[in-house]
C-alpha cells in the first residue's frame, strides 16, 4: 500500500551501545549490513507475519545530537506493547532509558508516554487499554 511508513532509523553516537538496549527491552534483532559506504545495522522488530509494525535501521549519527529540553526535529516512533505499561517503563529505566514525558491516559483508548534511549533518542510507548481514563 503506498504512502505508509515502511522503515525507521535510529541515529546513534555509538550504535553498538544501543543494540543491547533495544534487544533487551523490545526483543529486536540487529544484523550489521556489509558492503555499504557507511556502518548500518538492519533492525528486525518482529515476525513479518504479525499485523502492523515496521522494521528499521541503526546508523552512526553524522551530526551533533539535540541538547537540553527541546522538541524533536524528526519523526518519533511509538512502540505498542501488550504488557503492563508501568512494569515495561521500569525495565526501560533499568536498562538506561529516561522518562521524557510521563504516562498519560488517552481516554478510552490507551496509556501513552515517551522515553529517551541511552543516546537521547526519543520514542513513544503505547499500551492499548479501553479503560484508560
Amino acid at each position: 500500500m503506498p504512502n505508509r511508513p515502511t522503515h525507521f532509523e535510529i541515529h546513534a553516537t555509538d550504535p553498538e551501545t544501543l543494540i543491547p538496549f533495544y534487544s533487551e527491552i523490545f526483543g529486536w534483532e540487529f544484523k550489521k549490513w556489509e558492503g555499504g559506504q557507511f556502518e548500518y545495522w538492519m533492525i528486525t522488530t518482529g515476525e513479518r507475519t504479525s499485523p502492523g509494525g515496521i522494521d528499521g535501521g541503526l546508523i552512526r549519527r553524522n551530526c551533533a545530537k539535540a541538547v537540553g529540553n527541546v522538541s524533536p526535529n524528526a519523526f518519533v516512533c511509538t512502540i505498542v506493547i501488550d504488557t503492563n505499561y508501568d512494569e515495561f517503563a521500569k525495565s526501560i529505566i533499568i536498562a538506561g532509558g529516561v522518562e521524557a514525558m510521563p504516562k498519560m491516559a488517552l481516554k478510552g483508548m490507551a496509556w501513552q508516554g515517551y522515553f529517551l534511549d541511552p543516546d537521547g533518542n526519543l520514542f513513544g510507548l503505547h499500551q492499548p487499554d479501553a479503560n484508560a481514563a
